[in-house]
């Protein structure tokens, strides 16, 4: 699967809200989320545009590789994500499927520690030209406000994807694309 994916920053959050409820946005409960992101002990992956994370929301941890970006008005980029579930799911008295453990793990293959990204995100889904896309509004520390439009897609379906997200990025009102991932503004402003 490809994840297709445009950012804007947002000035005026409650205004975006108020044209997503138009659009008949389906809101969520915010959740918290920290990302806890790699680099390879091998690959420089800001050369080669991937990424990997562990992902916590509440108790659940995920794992997710993404690869290179394949185009310039998109983030569009192949992402695996899975599920990381602890022996305390199949065995109550083993250890729960932390961050932490998972992050143990991975310095034991030599992977390190690059940086950590919390943000506050309240999840919609819109739909839109056919299909359901998924909408964050995230609150992300050190950045601000932004909103992300994304859709899942089969390798034949991205263009068409990229059309959509595209298109109600224009009926929502964003500006320019933010071209870069949190991540990245986040190391851009430690070194300013």
């Amino acid at each position: 699967m490809y994840e297709v994916e445009v950012k804007f920053s947002v000035a005026d959050r409650p205004a975006l809200e108020q044209k997503l409820l138009l659009l008949a946005g389906q809101f969520r409960e915010p959740v918290e989320q920290v990302d806890l992101y790699f680099a390879h002990p091998s690959r420089d992956f800001a050369r080669t545009d991937e990424a990997l994370r562990l992902r916590r929301v509440g108790p659940d941890v995920a794992i997710t590789w993404k690869g290179p970006r394949l185009d310039t008005a998109t983030k569009t980029r192949r992402e695996i994500e899975l599920p990381l579930v602890g022996v305390a799911a199949s065995r109550p008295d083993g250890p729960p499927a932390t961050l932490e453990r998972w992050t143990e793990l991975l310095e034991a293959l030599s992977f390190r520690r690059v940086l950590e990204v919390a943000k506050q995100r309240v999840s919609a889904r819109v739909r839109w030209e056919g299909a359901e896309v998924d909408v964050a509004l995230d609150r992300v520390g050190g950045l601000g406000e932004f909103v992300e439009l994304e859709l899942q897609a089969c390798e034949g379906e991205v263009q068409l994807a990229q059309a959509r997200v595209l298109s109600l990025a224009r009926e929502l009102g964003c500006g320019a694309p933010e071209k870069h991932s949190y991540l990245e503004m986040l190391l851009a402003s430690r070194k300013t």
